[in-house]
């Protein structure tokens, strides 16, 4: 009798032994995700690098901003962490996100207007909190920077090759698509947007030459060869805030290192100019003629002055997001746009929500030039952190002058400002 009930119990706890082990491996993906969230993270960014607003990838963006979200949720929920929360900038973003919600709740459903309210205001403002829990410490931030040289390495690379017209080496092969888009002719990357491009690369850069400080060499050589990926992207916006950037971060970093970064870029993009002066070939026709080119900066006026006569129109209020288009379009007649859209997001913000958006984007823009202030143990901590808060000014200078050519419509771009802008509240956080 007591070998039967031993031989019983044997099974029955073979068979929870294999209960267990399933139920463990069931859960050892959110373990995993709950451990390593930086890595959620990062992959999401990837994922809004490949996801231009003109591609449809089956949400497959929201998939992986609901993954993150889930994953940093339950991790504070399980670490007991308060939810960071700087009213100096999360008070406005809030705004925004309520304006953008009631204007779109006000007309039939639209997901190209609910994308858009997503892309510019939803997934920054929860990026920049994520950052602030997933980012915490200098190790972590490492790996943000690695992430950060091997993007601006890809976008680079496929510019050049665009520019020396071995389109055969850009990959994935959407970007070459003439039916997606904007500037099929030009170096557009990912976002198929050459302004977009243009200051991602910029902003990268900036962020390479701050934070890499274990890969100088590499930076070093990427700075001498970011002209080039610059030229190749035929947006003379993008030229002039990679110049004067250039020039502002030799002066106010301190760094021997990366002032010689500066100066070689520099000398890289003036070779470059003599080289667009001196030869015959294509593409430095096509740089002389993209120079003095005046049909775009025209249809641009004209766009911006029939925006602004909108706004004047709905100063307070604002237009709904298909009155908004429509009447663009009606009052752009004789113009042959691939698309009706204001190309500035000041002028954007005005005529969507009227003075009151327009007020609350300003005052979040103060507010983040104040993240420039040195924070707690920055300089003796670690000179990265130091850096990034000498180069931030800067960066959100590249942002906002090329944001007077574009509607900042793109999450990749968005969410890297606004991670940035976490990383520098992680300090403040420590401080409070």
């Amino acid at each position: 009798m007591s070998a039967m009930a031993s031989r019983a119990a044997t099974w029955t706890l073979g068979a929870g032994n294999g209960a267990a082990s399933a139920a463990g491996l069931l859960l050892r993906p959110i373990q995993l995700g709950m451990a390593f969230p930086w890595v959620l993270y990062l992959a999401a960014m990837t994922v809004f690098l490949f996801r231009p607003p003109d591609l449809d990838l089956h949400n497959i963006d929201r998939i992986a901003f609901a993954l993150l979200v889930l994953f940093v949720g339950l991790r504070t929920l399980a670490a007991r962490d308060r939810l960071p929360f700087f009213p100096s900038i999360s008070l406005p973003m809030l705004g925004l996100i309520f304006l953008a919600v009631w204007r779109a709740v006000r007309e039939p459903f639209d997901a190209r207007t609910w994308s858009l309210v997503a892309s510019k205001f939803l997934v920054p403002f929860v990026l920049m909190h994520v950052a602030i829990l997933v980012f915490s410490d200098h190790r972590k931030q490492r790996y943000f920077y690695t992430f950060i040289l091997f993007v601006l390495a890809y976008l680079m690379f496929i510019s050049i090759a665009f520019l020396a017209d071995a389109k055969g080496l850009v990959f994935p092969r959407f970007i070459l698509d003439d039916g997606l888009g904007l500037h099929a002719d030009r170096a557009r990357g990912p976002f198929l947007q050459a302004v977009a491009n243009g200051v991602s690369l910029n902003m990268l850069g900036i962020l390479a030459l701050v934070g890499a400080h274990r890969h100088r060499k590499l930076v070093l050589l990427l700075w001498v060869l970011l002209p080039f990926a610059i030229l190749a992207t035929m947006t003379r916006a993008v030229w002039i805030s990679f110049a004067l950037s250039t020039v502002a971060l030799a002066i106010r970093l301190g760094d021997r290192c990366l002032r010689r970064a500066c100066v070689a870029a520099a000398i890289a993009g003036l070779a470059a100019l003599l080289v667009t002066g001196a030869t015959n070939s294509s593409w430095t026709t096509a740089v002389r003629e993209r120079t003095g080119e005046r049909g775009p900066v025209e249809a641009r006026i004209a766009v911006y002055e029939a925006g602004w006569a909108m706004f004047m129109e709905h100063p307070l209020s604002g237009w709904t997001g298909g009155q908004m288009y429509e009447e663009l379009a009606r009052r752009m007649e004789g113009y042959h746009l691939h698309s009706y859209y204001v190309h500035n997001t000041y002028l954007s913000l005005l005529v969507e929500f009227g003075l009151p958006g327009f007020l609350l984007y300003c005052f979040l823009l103060v507010s983040l030039f104040r993240l420039a202030r040195a924070g707690y143990g920055d300089g003796a901590q670690h000179g990265a952190v130091s850096n990034l808060r000498k180069a931030w000014p800067i960066l959100l200078a590249v942002f906002l002058i090329n944001a007077c050519f574009v509607d900042m419509v793109y999450q990749f771009v968005n969410g890297l400002m606004f991670t940035v802008a976490g990383i520098l509240c992680v300090s403040r956080q420590r401080r409070a």
